[in-house]
């Protein structure tokens, strides 16, 4: 019985596996909803863990403005009674019920709305539109709509949670995500000159959140910072284990791959909250750079196991991936090598815009699992432990070797430098649609 008591105690005080963590995580607290009970709970969860593993993590506390979700109701009245399954999008605020005449937008072109009566009704969105969410925004009220229910682009009944508003203001009107099938639906009757007629009633609201990053350290010879980071949150209706638990994870795997080492380097590993409401973690973090001399940052935000490793539009950090994929086993090297393109809308990009080099993964989730993200069905199961352990290999042997490249020197882009870096890949109106773009550039 004693020995028995002994081997127990010795494995529970091993750690976790990535995988295992992430499980009792997402099992444990649910969804990790910036500002939310569940998100403060997981977070000191990470921070015991990371201190089990003899790290000394810090808080790094910032305010935001966030948004809860409510019992938010939208039903048809006409052509009979029926309940939709619909998600508000965030920042849309209460408002006391209302019925109204729906109209079909189409995707919003011209086309679509010529000699369409808006005015006083609620617009249906198909998802192939062109529009950013805020576009769909000045769009609805222009036009003098009351609400838009945006047509989800999956099957299944899924919906897509998401911002309405990346600066994190309160939306002028509501807008809604509404379930594919449900969402058809009205616009076949619409098309066939049914009056379709709903009644919304919003009880989401808008609110301050006090909030943190989590930051752990692993010290190197040298002052220079190689940042890795992955956001923390995710949206209220799953557990968040792809959108981004794997990269929670798989900075887990990081922390433990490198406990008691010394890389050349100093290695930052952050998690980030608020990246889903408008990467505020990322862009509170990027503000407090100062003169801190960072090799690069490199981003994971539901990667899964790596096809190409992505530059992001730098070339100055191409060399140095080319020297590690070139020296990895014929047998593991990347299918798709180095990759340059620069995209946005993830917590690189405050990095990029703060001058530092960011770099990624191809790392694609498989089909049968991502087609759920941001729904429901975002959950561990969804996560096999396979796609933690081999992603986690690829990313710690990356981060391993630019820790160790000593010919890799910490710089910071010139503001002009920057701008290319974004009108190179043609990325300046989603940058102003997001509002990370200054007037006039």
């Amino acid at each position: 019985m004693i020995a028995c008591g002994l081997v127990t105690l010795l494995c529970a005080a091993e750690p976790a596996t990535p995988h295992a963590f992430l499980e009792n995580l997402c099992d444990d607290f649910g969804p990790r909803m910036t500002g939310s009970a569940g998100n403060g709970a997981a977070m000191d969860r990470l921070a015991e863990a990371m201190r089990g593993l003899g790290y000394v993590p810090e808080k790094r506390v910032f305010t935001m403005p966030s948004w809860e979700r409510g019992d938010d109701r939208v039903e048809v009245v006409a052509p009979f009674a029926r309940r939709l399954r619909v998600a508000s999008l965030s920042y849309t605020q209460p408002h006391a019920a209302f019925e109204a005449d729906v109209v079909d937008l189409g995707n919003a072109k011209e086309a679509d709305l010529e000699e369409k009566e808006t005015r006083g009704r609620i617009g249906v969105l198909s998802p192939g539109t062109s529009l950013q969410t805020s576009e769909i925004v000045t769009m609805a009220v222009a036009r003098g709509l009351r609400a838009v229910l945006f047509v989800n682009r999956e099957g299944g009944g899924q919906l897509l949670a998401r911002t309405g508003s990346f600066a994190g203001t309160p939306l002028p009107l509501p807008i809604y995500s509404i379930a594919q099938e449900e969402g058809q639906w009205l616009q076949r009757l619409l098309a066939r000159g049914t009056e379709v007629r709903v009644r919304m009633e919003t009880k989401s609201r808008c609110r301050e959140v006090v909030t943190a990053n989590l930051h752990l350290v692993v010290p190197g010879r040298v002052a220079s910072r190689l940042i890795v980071g992955a956001h923390f949150d995710s949206w209220d209706l799953g557990q968040g284990a792809m959108d981004n638990g794997i990269g929670i994870a798989q900075l887990y795997a990081l922390a433990l791959a490198f406990r008691g080492t010394e890389p050349y380097h100093t290695i930052e590993l952050i998690w980030f909250n608020g990246e889903e409401q408008g990467l505020r973690g990322s862009r509170f973090a990027a503000s407090q750079l100062g003169t801190t001399p960072v090799v690069a940052m490199m981003n994971l935000d539901m990667v899964g196991v790596p096809i190409g490793v992505n530059a992001l539009g730098d070339d100055s950090l191409v060399p140095a991936l080319e020297r590690w994929q070139g020296a990895r086993a014929e047998s593991v090297r990347l299918a798709k090598g180095v990759e340059n393109l620069n995209w946005v809308g993830s917590d690189h990009t405050p990095y990029q815009l703060a001058g530092v080099r960011a770099l990624t993964f191809n790392g694609p989730i498989p089909r049968e699992s991502v087609r759920y993200y941001h729904d429901f069905a975002d959950t561990i199961d969804k996560v096999p432990a396979k796609l933690i352990e081999d992603s986690s290999v690829v990313v710690v042997d990356c981060v391993r070797t630019l820790a160790d490249d000593q010919t890799l020197k910490a710089e910071r882009r010139s503001a002009d430098e920057t701008e290319k870096l974004f009108t190179r890949f043609g990325l300046e109106k989603r940058m102003r649609a997001m509002g990370l773009w200054e007037t006039g550039k």
